[in-house]
């Protein structure tokens, strides 16, 4: 693997959790990259500074993270986030998955576990979250959270079990901004991570974040990137490009301003969405049915 120079990488920040757990602010997402080239594209995201890395079992390439971990020598000091399937959801399913999932990483706990999808249609989530709430107990989570939870799903896992989720990974960008799942989470003291956090195309285009990125002379996307930052958020940037993967980490160096900031978060748009609607979807995330979404590269 070409090396990769580090020493200008800044300090990455952690946003406290529940439970005295803190997460790195900016971590490395692996959705889409194959498992044949996981290891490497971690063990370069490693190299560059990232110290944290989020996978799932949905995207079939947490042996990868686990190999890169190892590899590296790095296991015991990277914060390491995966989720459960959809249809490994239930009580004794997702307890079979958790180990399933330590086993593939090789490791002997995990930093934080997720439930990827409400999944209503199967209406499993809150005895799903039940299982993650004893794993938690017993010391082989050290936090627990979900993934594309809506407000109606959050409320009724605070309602019947009386504990909220550490987190909320979300799909949230300048164009589509979740603000009332945002204030949801912020009012039950629950963090959110935001993946896909460029969005579309053309949000890069949008005139506020152009006019930022001239103004600081950056890239649109680290504006964007900082935007998420100033906001509080956890961010998940995905690339396999070195480059890339260094400038997503090169945000601290400049701050956007008020202005800027109320300027960017004005482009949401309800209708904007990247990913499924968590009300509704209904995939199962087994390997064929990621496979025939395309969600598994050859």
């Amino acid at each position: 693997m070409e090396h990769i120079e580090t020493a200008t990488t800044p300090d990455i920040p952690s946003i406290p959790l529940t439970d005295s757990v803190s997460i790195p602010q900016i971590g490395f997402g692996v959705f889409q990259i194959s498992a044949s080239t996981t290891q490497q594209a971690v063990e370069q995201a490693l190299e560059i500074g990232y110290r944290h890395i989020d996978t799932a079992a949905a995207y079939y390439n947490e042996r990868g993270v686990g190999d890169a971990l190892r590899a590296t020598g790095m296991a015991d000091k990277v914060f390491v986030t995966s989720k459960l399937r959809n249809c490994d959801q239930g009580y004794d399913a997702a307890r079979v998955a958790f180990d399933t999932t330590l086993a593939n990483l090789g490791l002997d706990h995990l930093d934080l576990y997720l439930i990827h999808w409400p999944f209503p249609a199967v209406n499993q989530y809150v005895e799903t979250w039940k299982a993650l709430l004893e794993l938690q107990q017993e010391g082989v989570i050290r936090a627990a959270g979900v993934s594309n939870f809506l407000p109606e799903h959050l409320r009724r896992l605070i309602d019947e079990t009386g504990k909220a989720p550490a987190i909320d990974q979300l799909e949230v960008h300048p164009s589509f901004s979740q603000p009332e799942t945002l204030r949801f989470c912020k009012d039950h003291g629950i963090a959110v991570e935001a993946y896909s956090p460029l969005g579309h195309g053309s949000d890069m285009q949008a005139e506020p974040i152009r006019q930022a990125a001239e103004a600081h002379r950056v890239t649109p996307a680290q504006v964007v990137l900082r935007w998420h930052v100033q906001s509080g958020r956890v961010i998940i940037p995905k690339s396999t490009h070195a480059e890339r993967m260094r400038q997503n980490l090169d945000v601290f160096g400049f701050e956007l301003t008020a202005e800027e900031m109320r300027g960017i978060s004005a482009l949401h748009d309800p209708a904007n969405r990247v990913g499924a609607d968590p009300a509704t979807f209904v995939q199962s995330q087994s390997w064929a049915n990621q496979k025939s979404r395309g969600n598994i590269p050859d």
